[in-house]
């Protein structure tokens, strides 16, 4: 598979979007009463990691089929994989 730098990009940018809404989600979580609200939250936090997992998978075959030992690839690929760690990490907010 090669690799595209500005589809790499934009998956890259994608996932910092995503992070960043994962935060917000949590912070919101935390602070709302709201019970319709919640569960909003909690579904779109599911659909969130779910993408960043694709994107994680996408990341993880371009970095196996590059030589190379920096690239494009390779900071999807640790991007990913930190905001998943992240997310995993405090999954256990819905559950407080």
């Amino acid at each position: 598979m090669k690799e595209s730098h500005s589809i790499t990009n934009n998956l890259l940018i994608e996932v910092e979007v995503l992070t960043n809404r994962l935060r917000n989600i949590k912070q919101t979580f935390k602070t709302t009463q709201n019970i319709g609200l919640k569960e909003r939250l909690f579904s779109e936090n599911k659909n969130i990691f779910k993408r960043i997992n694709e994107i994680y998978k996408i990341a993880e075959n371009l970095s196996k089929s590059n030589n190379k030992e920096f690239n494009f690839s390779t900071l999807l690929f640790e991007k990913t994989k930190r905001s998943l760690n992240e997310n995993k990490f405090e999954s256990n907010l819905f559950f407080l």
